[in-house]
């Protein structure tokens, strides 16, 4: 590519031309990130600088200055221009230059000619060279520059069309101009902007009469934050404005999106040039689909469906063409698409042995054939190939165990039988395979998993040794295993791997071995080491982690020192790291469907493979639900890598500086040197290391080693099992009324209308100030900060319990009462496990996401799908339950119930439950279709801030709930609850200055109460605003309410309370 001296070859790459120049460039100062962009100028012989400056003369002509005009702003170090040598000389000849016109265009260029021209005004304006008056020809020179300077007025700035007419052009002027192309180029060091008269503010420039921004000094002070917050490099800011006002999406110049993994995913790949410096250039994405994740299934824009599932590859099934898509998942052959019957199959098998062989088949394969038991019986396979060594049944609809083991038992030499995808693999197991295995003795790979009897031949099969081309002889020690340099036993269902075969003798020259996915009880890790170490040749390993040879990677490669490799990373770089779980080759998760399931369904399902979330916020609020969107199709085909190529950020863009005119994009820059054809990845997790669970989360996006987790979570059972809770003595009280000896009135300061309005016994008073209460009563969290600024000391009464976070945030309730709930920002690994033994073991994996400390079930999450557990981290701090499926249901819909609880004392234990408790009731009909977890009225009782809210008075529920399941232990399950809590209650809570309510939240399921959550301060509306009665007693007035709380939280009373 670079000339070898004969200088007949152009630098055409960058690669070259930084090999070429680096020590120039080096010497020169420019920034890396302008490399790129000269080398691009210099080939390209590209001089812009008239297109952004203006030259105007200054000191009455007898100087010039330069001024920036191309826009109103020019970033620090984001633009280079090369600046042409007008004069290049040796000292000793500068009196001798003869080149015609230069005299006179230095003259001009310093500023000495102004007395020798006869208009000075008009000099000025040749000089200049944009045009002459009063028929004063340009010089050649000024004519070029005017010639570029329409181009650029006019296009794109390339000339195309050059008039150097009546200049006086000699053959030396024209050798000067081709030759002495020597360039000197300068960058900008500082922020350039326009000085204009009227600089208006930023009020006027984005104010309410809708102006957009169009100056890039407004764009920052708009967008100041959101940039620092984005990452994006300072230089790239300017270039970012402009595609942002002018709406460039560029990517689709640079980029290319290929298919990958037959169809299922996508990758980019940088294609415009051969190089793409680090934070060179910054791009525009799309997104694609915008939506809150309740209205998921709401969507009504046209083809948006067809877009998404294009874009998550979950429509390769649907597309018109079927039969040739057939064609390729069937691997055998087609007519016109038309599949072949099953007796052209075999014929065409026949007539490849014959070709191929000595006209034996020892390899049949009738897959997808549609093949039931009387066609199978009717084939008669064993008398046409008695010979058979491998014989393969998939996806057929074969069902009778009698039929298909007396059949295939027939076959005396058969190595390996596939009868994956049937129907009676699938109803009767471990039936047909005790049939199949006793009559086949030699059978040594039995539905892709290796039979006992494993040996040379399975080997061979998974060293790629054997196969349809070479299925090898029915004679037994005719092996090839001497030559195998790679073996892959991963999934093979091996319970012991040492056998004749598998040896250092029959596998002399084994380099790479996976045994990953196999359990290898029956040896010990001791043994399988020791058995490793003597192949001569191993030097790279794959292998679960924890797993059949230990739990630390570190302890295998001292156990395997001639490893150069574990698990796809380099031995060296493990040991030094000091990680003993590694894992570099994650597969990645692909969507998965059947082929019933709507379109609709399959993207939901796949979604969670490419949302990014954003949660807007102003000033006064943050938004209570998150916003998910799909970046593109450019974006979306970034895939993951830990140490990636570019980045990408949410980005929003406010045209007119405020949120209603807020437009979200995805921003896209290198942050390495990108070559031609290599691809282009992102971290899915930046930021997040493994003090944030970065293993653990990138199970989102792969299939992670089951074993690790399932490990944790067994320690975390383990862990929980070896606490008991306490719970604390219930001791008569000791608790005194604090009324005044002097009979007044007890002040109360409060914040809660409820209370200001309906506390109106004569024993209270409320008042302004809190620094003057007797008692505190406030929805406000009264810490050490807030007692110092509202003048509260510790005499004063509260209504909040020191610790009570144990209670109260669901991620301390969690640990308070040890049941299985888990704390994503510390127990993730542990969840992720109890996932895999629930899908292990076939039961329900539907779970229940909580944010740490919001109420009426904002952002909440009812999901089956273990990436949408996961991804859900990304909108806040969340716990996680097991849902419950199938709760207890009030006319078909499910409810809650909201108990008061009050506490006095915390020790001695002074609890009372208030004879006031309601139902909360769903609006939809129960159900766990799939559609309805988005639907908040189906899973969710909160309807009094959203939805359609009905009350339902307590004792009308009671009566009908015990009508309707016949069950008259509804009323009898108060203590029950109410002790639920009460054991929760954590010792170092108790405080003799504290008085609180607390709100417990309880659902019944198979006539067993399950509390679901504590809330502190609890809405009481209404509590206030309806009249009940007492299941035992008389009338509760709803206007009562308070005053039966404060009579008995401060003075001592019992009314319409029940002592626990």
């Amino acid at each position: 590519m670079v000339g070898d001296g004969d200088g007949g070859k152009r630098i055409t790459t960058y690669s070259d031309f930084v090999k070429v120049h680096g020590l120039l460039l080096t010497a020169s100062g420019l920034p890396q990130s302008l490399h790129f962009q000269l080398f691009q100028k210099l080939t390209s012989e590209t001089f812009d600088g008239g297109a952004h400056f203006a030259i105007e003369p200054t000191s009455d002509g007898r100087q010039r200055r330069l001024l920036l005009t191309s826009s109103d702003f020019m970033a620090k170090e984001s633009q280079v221009f090369l600046v042409d040598h007008a004069w290049t000389f040796r000292l000793s000849d500068a009196y001798k230059q003869e080149v015609s016109g230069l005299a006179e265009r230095m003259a001009a260029l310093m500023c000495v000619d102004i007395d020798l021209n006869s208009n000075a005004e008009e000099a000025e304006e040749v000089v200049d060279g944009i045009s002459h008056q009063n028929g004063t020809k340009l010089s050649v020179f000024e004519a070029m520059e005017s010639e570029i300077h329409g181009a650029k007025e006019i296009g794109d700035g390339a000339v195309r069309w050059l008039e150097l007419e009546e200049l006086d052009i000699d053959d030396d002027t024209e050798k000067g101009k081709a030759t002495f192309f020597f360039f000197f180029f300068f960058y900008c060091r500082q922020f350039l902007e326009i000085e204009t008269e009227s600089d208006h503010n930023l009020t006027a420039m984005v104010g309410d009469g809708g102006k957009r921004i169009t100056r890039y000094s407004d764009f920052v002070k708009v967008h100041g934050l959101l940039l620092t917050a984005s990452g994006l490099p300072q230089s790239l800011h300017f270039q970012l404005f402009q595609k942002l006002t002018s709406e460039t999406f560029d990517g689709g110049a640079h980029f290319a999106i290929e298919p990958t993994s037959d169809g299922r995913q996508r990758r980019l790949l940088l294609t415009s040039s051969d190089f793409m410096a680090k934070e060179s250039q910054v791009f525009l994405v799309d997104h694609a689909w915008t939506f809150r994740l309740s209205d998921a299934y709401k969507q009504e824009v046209s083809g948006l469906a067809e877009r998404m599932a294009a874009l998550m590859c979950v429509d390769i099934d649907l597309n018109s063409n079927a039969e040739e898509a057939e064609e390729v998942v069937d691997g055998i052959s087609h007519h016109n698409g038309t599949k072949l019957s099953v007796f052209e199959a075999m014929e065409s098998e026949i007539h490849g042995a014959k070709e191929n062989g000595d006209g034996a088949v020892r390899w049949l394969e009738l897959e997808e054939l549609d093949i039931d038991d009387d066609t199978f019986l009717s084939l008669d396979l064993s008398s046409r190939f008695p010979g058979l060594l491998a014989l393969s049944l998939c996806g057929n609809k074969l069902e009778n165990v009698e039929i298909i083991a007396r059949e295939v038992t027939k076959f005396e030499q058969l190595r390996a039988l596939w009868l994956n995808n049937n129907p009676v693999v699938k109803n009767c197991d471990s039936q047909l395979e005790n049939r199949v295995l006793q009559g086949l003795p030699r059978l040594e790979i039995y539905n892709s998993r290796f039979t006992t009897k494993f040996g040379a031949w399975a080997l061979g099969f998974c060293g790629g040794v054997y196969g349809k081309d070479n299925p090898g002889s029915i004679h037994e020690g005719d092996h090839q295993l001497g030559s195998v340099s790679s073996l892959d036993l991963s999934d093979r269902s091996i319970h012991n791997l040492i056998s004749k075969a598998f040896s250092p003798v029959e596998l002399p020259s084994l380099s790479y071995l996976n045994i990953r996915g196999n359990p290898l009880e029956q040896n010990s890790v001791a043994v399988l080491l020791e058995v490793l170490k003597e192949f001569p040749c191993l030097q790279s390993l794959e292998v679960d982690i924890p797993g059949p040879l230990g739990e630390s990677a570190i302890d295998i490669l001292e156990s395997l020192p001639k490893l150069s490799e574990l698990n796809g990373v380099n031995a060296s770089k493990i040991l030094d790291t000091g990680k003993h779980v590694i894992d570099s080759v994650l597969q990645p998760r692909l969507p998965e469907w059947t082929a019933e399931e709507p379109v609709t369904d399959r993207i939901i399902s796949a979604m969670w493979l490419y949302l990014m979330t954003y949660r807007l916020a102003d000033e006064e609020k943050i938004d209570e639900t998150s916003v998910w969107y799909v970046m593109d199709e450019l974006g979306s085909a970034l895939r993951h890598n830990d140490e990636p190529n570019f980045r990408v950020a949410p980005f929003l863009f406010m045209p007119e500086g405020n949120l209603a005119s807020a437009v979200s994009f995805s921003i896209l820059w290198p942050t390495q040197n990108v070559q031609k054809g290599d691809e282009c990845t992102r971290d899915f997790l930046f930021g997040i290391g493994e003090d944030k669970q970065r293993s653990a989360r990138l199970s989102a996006w792969f299939h992670t080693p089951q074993n690790y987790f399932i490990k944790e979570y067994e320690k975390h059972c383990q862990k929980l099992q070896s606490k008991s809770l306490i719970s604390p003595s219930v001791q008569s009280s000791t608790t005194r009324s604090i009324r005044h000896t002097d009979g007044s009135p007890l002040r109360v300061y409060t914040d809660l209308p409820h209370v200001e309005e309906f506390l109106t016994r004569s024993e209270f008073v409320i008042i302004s100030e809190p620094k003057d209460a007797d008692i505190v009563w406030t929805s406000t969290q009264v810490d050490e900060d807030m007692k110092k600024a509202a003048g509260i000391t510790d005499q004063q009464y509260i209504n909040q319990f020191p610790f009570e976070a144990c209670l109260v945030m669901k991620h301390h309730l969690a640990e308070t009462v040890h049941k299985p709930t888990y704390n994503l920002e510390t127990h993730l690994s542990q969840l992720i496990g109890d996932y895999y033994v629930r899908k292990r073991d076939g039961l329900d994996n539907l779970w229940i996401l909580k944010p740490w400390n919001m109420a009426r079930t904002i952002d909440t999450t009812v999901t089956d799908n273990l990436s949408s557990i996961i991804r859900h981290m990304e909108t806040g701090p969340k716990i996680c339950q097991k849902y419950i499926e199938h709760p207890a249901l009030f006319n078909g819909k499910k409810f809650d119930l909201r108990y008061i609880v009050l506490v006095r004392s915390i020790n001695p234990l002074e609890i009372f439950l208030s004879d006031v408790f309601w139902v909360r009731l769903a609006n939809n009909q129960y159900s766990l279709d799939k559609h309805s977890f988005f639907e908040y009225e189906t899973h969710f009782t909160v309807m009094n801030y959203r939805g359609r809210f009905s009350h339902k008075n307590t004792p009308e529920f009671v009566t009908e709930f015990e009508q309707e399941h016949q069950d008259p232990s509804a009323s009898e399950n108060n203590d029950s609850i109410s002790l639920q809590a009460a054991a929760a209650v954590h010792p170092d809570m108790h405080s003799p200055k504290s008085r609180a309510i607390y709100g417990v939240d309880v659902i019944d399921t198979s006539f067993q109460p399950k509390l679901l959550e504590v809330t502190y301060c609890p809405d009481c509306t209404r509590a206030c605003k309806y009249d009940t009665e007492a299941l035992v007693g008389g009338e509760i007035k709803g206007r009562d309410f308070f005053n039966d709380v404060f009579g008995c939280l401060f003075l001592n009373e019992t009314t319409h309370v029940s002592p626990l």
